[in-house]
């Protein structure tokens, strides 16, 4: 591997890493074994800290094919609770409301989730990366300021739901760029008149590149003893 040239690495992000956490231990460990004091190093796709699963490393040159990652299809399976709602739409914050949840079946689960497949529109989360005047809206929300953020379109090509526990369910999803998982959360909450929070996310593939291709971290070694 020629690290500075530019290699492509995948990797199973930890929970509660960020991903700019793995980032950085990948780019000290390449930078330890060089030893050099600085060398380029991306990812292709963020997930929140409470996600794991598929991300994609790149380092030196091979930091130009971030954006050709970035538009490839994704894949998630995540685990929703129904009844309950977060700030958040996961576990980082607490449980804001409860609402009823006896009313729904696996039968009107599996309908509601038909209506989110095509193009949709959906508002990202107050706690998200996305920027409103220069500062990242999950910091603004953190403060407790009202965060206001516009509509984005995006592609939903898949929904399969996995299992129905009432008031758990686990949903596949096949989606584009710029879906917030945890916003679908929110959104097929509302629809089913209950609320609904994400407890578990594990992005399954992007692209080509599936779970079972993946490094785990403490597996870093390894990609140096094939140098």
């Amino acid at each position: 591997m020629n690290f500075q040239e530019g290699e492509v690495l995948y990797f199973d992000k930890p929970l509660e890493w960020t991903s700019f956490d793995l980032v950085a231990k990948v780019r000290y460990k390449i930078s330890r074994f060089l030893n050099v004091k600085k060398i380029k190093v991306g990812h292709a796709g963020t997930l929140d800290p409470l996600a794991t699963g598929v991300m994609i490393i790149c380092t030196g040159k091979a930091t130009k094919q971030i954006e050709s990652f970035q538009y490839q299809t994704k894949e998630y399976v995540a685990t929703l609770k129904l009844g309950e709602t977060t700030p958040s739409f996961d576990l980082e914050t607490k449980i804001d409301q409860t609402f009823e949840t006896k009313h729904i079946t696996k039968e009107l689960v599996e309908e509601t989730l038909q209506k989110f497949v095509g193009s949709i529109e959906q508002i990202p989360p107050a706690f998200s990366a996305c920027k409103i005047n220069g500062e990242r809206a999950y910091e603004l929300a953190r403060k407790g300021e009202d965060v206001d953020l516009k509509p984005k379109l995006l592609v939903i090509d898949e929904i399969e739901l996995l299992d129905f526990n009432l008031p758990e369910m686990k949903i596949r999803i096949v989606c584009s760029k710029g879906t917030y998982i945890r916003a679908l959360a929110r959104d097929i909450g509302e629809t089913l008149n209950s609320g609904a929070h994400l407890t578990g996310l594990i992005r399954t593939r992007i692209g080509n590149i599936t779970l079972d291709k993946c490094l785990k971290i403490e597996e870093i070694d390894k990609i140096m003893i094939n140098v």
